[in-house]
């Protein structure tokens, strides 16, 4: 069984990276900066991406798949998006290696393969997809046009951490064209919800909806709409990004469509996406000093069966019984795991879900078979009580229900007393010290007064809130005029 983890209040970070690591969701590969996601944490991704898809195609949305390299000159086509990302890029430039003339054993770059024009690796897709949209556009009649990927990026992270920050990552990618500004931006707005309604009702968190200052907008976008969530160490978590790009990306590389006029026009775009970061921010919402905690709706076993047994015929007898529970629960639509492995013992079983966040565990012996009994622990809240076998499967499906109601409150009550007005610096400075959390204040809408809180406490503007009022105010550092509150954080 895994070590036992340091506590968060010691070290949040640390327990972070022990509990990725000993719930088995995922390691460190050979490849600096890139992960091995293992089964169990890809069976919870898979989990998100499902649901994440059927909401996609219920919007109209398609899947498709595009090119990993981008050729050189597309990339930088589009020059706010080229040097926004040109820091992280990896660059192909050679197509071989050969054998070493001064040692047989190794291998070298081929100096006569050198490519005749070099290709990044894609940090993101919007100058490959927007190159083959020329093609597809010619009239109105081919809009709009509604794609997205499943794919993997690579931006080139200095600092890493599992799921947080890799070199390499899965993510989404939706890019749209439209014939309309009002198009595009409704597209934009209505896949930030979308991204907003999955994180609160299938993970749990709640969020924030709003848009990003200038200064951390996407690169070569003109609006960027994002939902910002709170980590249980008072940090900030973007954990869902939509973009309006207007034409940008359209004019970079002449995408025109002949309008119902007659007329040639750009199109409009989008791009919106998000990540296998939403693991970590999973991870750290819900999760505590044993371990793991999962809302049932993302759980890759629902319910776990032990059975306490002494010897081959206690256990033959349990198992009967285990596996006609097993399947009442199965066609109640609940997923179940039924653990007769002899090589551990129900102790250690007990630990190991408890560390992997089943939202359900179901013990039995053969006292439980004598009264018509089982055992049932919940992961949230800890608590153990003995159910009737035959009021079993509703006692489960309500369950399933409310530790998943259970776990976004106790996530929005912590997000809420952590939301702190202030009105000057010195308590701006000692709330985000104190207490952290998302800090509501004025602020005076220039991007130095931006730059310079964020070099004195590390903290950025996370979003202007779309539910913000207007109300007038002075600016936290500068005292200038202010309309309006925008929350600040320090984030991930």
């Amino acid at each position: 069984m895994a070590n036992k983890l340091t506590s968060r209040s010691t070290d949040y970070s640390k327990w972070y990276n022990e509990l990725v690591v000993q719930a088995d969701l995922a390691e460190n590969s050979a490849v600096r900066g890139c992960m091995v996601i293992k089964p169990y944490g890809y069976a919870i991704w898979e989990k998100m991406q499902a649901q994440l898809d059927k909401r996609f195609k219920e919007t109209g949305h398609q899947n498709a798949y595009f090119p990993l390299f981008v050729p050189k000159s597309l990339f930088e086509a589009e020059e706010k998006n080229a040097e926004g990302f040109a820091k992280e890029c990896a660059v192909v430039t050679h197509y071989r290696l050969k054998t070493d003339p001064n040692d047989a054993s190794k291998l070298i770059v081929d100096p006569e393969a050198k490519l005749e024009e070099e290709l990044v690796v894609r940090p993101t897709s919007e100058a490959i997809i927007w190159n083959t949209y020329k093609g597809w556009i010619q009239s109105y009649r081919d809009l709009p046009i509604k794609i997205n990927q499943w794919a993997n990026v690579v931006r080139w992270e200095m600092r890493t951490r599992l799921f947080l920050r890799t070199a390499e990552f899965l993510w989404q990618e939706g890019h749209t064209a439209h014939e309309t500004r009002e198009e595009a931006l409704f597209e934009t707005k209505q896949m930030n919800d979308v991204y907003a309604d999955f994180v609160e009702n299938f993970m749990a968190i709640p969020v924030i909806q709003g848009k990003k200052t200038e200064s951390e907008r996407f690169a070569g976008a003109e609006e960027t709409y994002c939902i910002e969530a709170l980590m249980q160490d008072g940090k900030a978590l973007q954990a869902g990004t939509s973009h309006f790009l207007g034409q940008n990306f359209a004019k970079a590389f002449d995408v025109k469509y002949a309008s119902k006029e007659g007329k040639l026009e750009h199109v409009w775009a989008t791009s919106w996406g998000v990540s296998t970061r939403l693991m970590g921010a999973l991870i750290m919402t819900h999760s505590d000093d044993k371990g793991l905690v999962l809302p049932p709706k993302l759980a890759p076993n629902q319910v776990v069966i032990v059975p306490i047994y002494k010897g081959e015929e206690q256990l033959k007898q349990i198992a009967e019984k285990a596996h006609i529970i097993a399947q009442n629960l199965r066609e109640a639509g609940i997923s179940v795991k039924f653990d007769d492995r002899d090589t551990h013992k129900p102790g250690w079983k007990f630990a190991q879900y408890e560390l992997q966040g089943v939202p359900v565990r179901l013990a039995i012996g053969p006292k439980d078979l004598e009264k018509g009994t089982v055992e049932l622990a919940r992961r949230d809240t800890l608590t153990k009580e003995f159910i009737k076998q035959d009021e079993l499967v509703e006692k489960v499906k309500d369950l399933m229900v409310e530790i998943q109601d259970n776990l976004f409150n106790k996530a929005l009550n912590y997000r809420n007393e952590h939301i702190s007005k202030v009105e000057d610096f010195e308590t701006f400075k000692k709330v985000l010290k104190e207490k952290g959390g998302f800090i509501s204040a004025h602020w005076d809408g220039t991007a130095e007064t931006e730059e310079r809180i964020k070099e004195l406490t590390k903290a950025t503007i996370r979003c202007i809130p779309f539910d913000t009022e207007n109300e007038s105010g002075n600016c936290v550092l500068t005292g200038k005029p202010s309309n309006q509150r925008v929350l600040f954080a320090k984030a991930y």
